[in-house]
C-alpha cells in the first residue's frame, strides 16, 4: 500500500513538472514569432529568415519601420538670420530631385529653439507636415524648401539693386567703365532680411520722359531679390534705374 501511495505522489510531481516545461515551452513559442507593433511599411530589415536574436541589454534593431507613409515631416535648417521671421502656421512648397518639375505644398509646425553649428553656420530646424497622398514622396529624400514668411497681394516690387543706384559723375563712370566690364558688379543684396516688414524710406530714380527722377518710397517686405515699394508718383509700368553706364566715345 505504501508503494502505491509513493508511486501515485511520483506521477504527480512527473505531470506538474511536465506542465511546468509545457508552460515554458509554449511562452517560448509564443515569443518566436516577432509581430510589429504597428501597422506600416517595413523601410529595412537587419535579419533574415534563420537567423538567431540574442537576449542583450541593448535592444537590437531588427526593423526600421514606417507607421504612415501618407503623412510625412519634412525638416528643414533655417539660417539664424531669417529664423526670426519663422513660426508655426506659415505655408512652404519644397521640390525634390526624383520629381524637379512638381513643387509639393507644406506647412510650418515648428521652429527649433536649439541651434546646430556646422563649419561656423548657425542654423535652426523648422518642421514642415506634408501630405503624400499618392506616395511619391519617400523617407530619406532629399528636398529643396521655400517658407513664405508673409504675403501681400497687389503690391508694386523692384529690384533689389534699384535701391542702391545713386547717379554719379559721367566722367566718373567713363573712367570706370573698362574696370565694370572686366569687373561686373555685385548682384544687390537684399536691404534687410527676406520677408521682414519695416516701414522704412528710400530714395529711388525712375526715368521719366529721358531724364532721372528721384522719389522717395517707403519699402514693404522683400524676398531677397525684389522689395515691396509705395510711394507718391510711383504706379506699375515706370522704369526704375538700377545701374549708370558711360555713353560710347
Amino acid at each position: 500500500m505504501a508503494r502505491a501511495e509513493a508511486a501515485v505522489l511520483s506521477a504527480a510531481a512527473n505531470v506538474d513538472s511536465a506542465q511546468a516545461t509545457l508552460s515554458t515551452d509554449s511562452t517560448n513559442l509564443a515569443r518566436a514569432s516577432i509581430r510589429s507593433p504597428i501597422d506600416g511599411v517595413v523601410l529595412s530589415r537587419s535579419v533574415d529568415p534563420g537567423n538567431a536574436v540574442a537576449a542583450s541589454l541593448q535592444a537590437v534593431t531588427l526593423f526600421a519601420l514606417a507607421e504612415d507613409l501618407h503623412r510625412l515631416r519634412l525638416l528643414v535648417n533655417v539660417d539664424e538670420a531669417d529664423v526670426g521671421a519663422m513660426q508655426a502656421g506659415q505655408q512652404a512648397g519644397f521640390t525634390v530631385s526624383a520629381y524637379a518639375d512638381r513643387s509639393y505644398p507644406a506647412t510650418v509646425t515648428r521652429v527649433s529653439y536649439g541651434s546646430t553649428i556646422t563649419e561656423n553656420v548657425v542654423t535652426y530646424v523648422a518642421y514642415l507636415d506634408v501630405d503624400n497622398a499618392d506616395l511619391s514622396l519617400r523617407p530619406g529624400m532629399t528636398a529643396t524648401a521655400v517658407i513664405r514668411a508673409a504675403q501681400h497681394d497687389n503690391v508694386l516690387l523692384i529690384p533689389n539693386s534699384a535701391l542702391r543706384f545713386t547717379p554719379g559723375d559721367t566722367g566718373a563712370a567713363a573712367s570706370a567703365g573698362l574696370v565694370s566690364r572686366l569687373m561686373p558688379r555685385l548682384p544687390a543684396r537684399a536691404p534687410r532680411q527676406a520677408g521682414m516688414a519695416a516701414a522704412v524710406r528710400r530714395s529711388l530714380w525712375v526715368l521719366r520722359d529721358g531724364r532721372p527722377q528721384e522719389l522717395s518710397v517707403t519699402l514693404g517686405i522683400s524676398d531677397g531679390r525684389y522689395t515691396e515699394v509705395s510711394g507718391a508718383g510711383l504706379e506699375a509700368g515706370v522704369p526704375v534705374i538700377t545701374d549708370q553706364r558711360a555713353a560710347a566715345p
